[in-house]
């Protein structure tokens, strides 16, 4: 059984070795004489790998019955460094290379903060509010936000002269770091049971999937960038309704 218990830290420590990877090769980017943009877009793919792995991790730990304390834990720290440290220092590398160091050094500072704050709450919540759903956005799909944003415009500006680039990244990380500590909800892959379902179900899905991304391979950064915006656009869409349509009497109910 001890075995076993081993087989999700695994996919935790492959995570972290992803965003342990990525961080070291923004340095080797910091180092060279002139921005390597393959580099740059390695730091993202390897950060999105991560964010793969750490998906795995919980679902292998369901499917297996292997859940523990230790292992909750150890996701977390991960998820600091490479949902949290990783992004950021790929992004203050970028915006200091283009003679915006301190609005840099503010903004994924902040973003660091925010994200190992939402991860401090997930794991007192983790049993009881966030057992079904997150509140707040998780710090994967924040990284993952940043990561395929910085994709998408390196695609659609590989020189990245334009200022457009310099305005929406900062925007962009204090808008994730606000959602990451706020009370909106999240819908949780969990929901979906995939552990408790027969192969047979999933297989096909993730077929269609794979099929589908090497189709459009050319166009991945954008499919990316379009479905983590999808996934926080969701969380604030939802929250607004929610917040809307609610009653007096729903209020006072909660209240008692």
């Amino acid at each position: 059984m001890r075995k076993v218990y081993l087989l999700p830290n695994l996919f935790t420590t492959a995570s972290l070795f992803c965003g342990l990877l990525s961080i070291l090769n923004v340095f080797n980017v910091a180092d060279a004489a002139e921005p390597n943009t393959r580099l740059y877009e390695m730091t993202c793919w390897l950060i999105i790998l991560s964010a793969m792995l750490d998906m795995l991790d919980g679902w292998v730990a369901r499917a297996t019955r292997t859940e523990s304390f230790f292992g909750a834990q150890y996701d977390s720290l991960s998820d600091v460094v490479a949902f949290g440290v990783a992004p950021a220092v790929l992004i203050y590398t970028r915006l200091s290379g283009m003679q915006n160091r301190h609005a840099a050094e503010v903004i994924t500072t902040l973003y660091c903060i925010c994200g190992a704050l939402r991860l401090a709450r997930f794991n007192v919540q983790k049993s009881t509010v966030e057992k079904e759903s997150f509140t707040g956005l998780p710090i994967p799909a924040a990284a993952g936000v940043v990561v395929s944003g910085f994709l998408f415009f390196q695609y659609i500006d590989p020189g990245w002269d334009k200022k457009y680039v310099l305005n929406i990244l900062p925007v962009m990380m204090v808008g994730l770091s606000y959602l990451m500590v706020s009370k909106i909800n999240y819908p949780s892959f969990k929901q979906l049971g995939l552990e408790r379902r027969k192969p047979f179900d999933v297989l096909p899905v993730i077929v269609i999937l794979i099929t589908i991304a090497i189709g459009l391979k050319n166009h991945l950064p954008t499919l990316l960038f379009i479905g983590f915006i999808g996934y926080v656009a969701w969380g604030v869409i939802w929250h607004a309704i929610t917040s809307f349509t609610k009653t007096p009497e729903d209020s006072e109910t909660k209240t008692i």
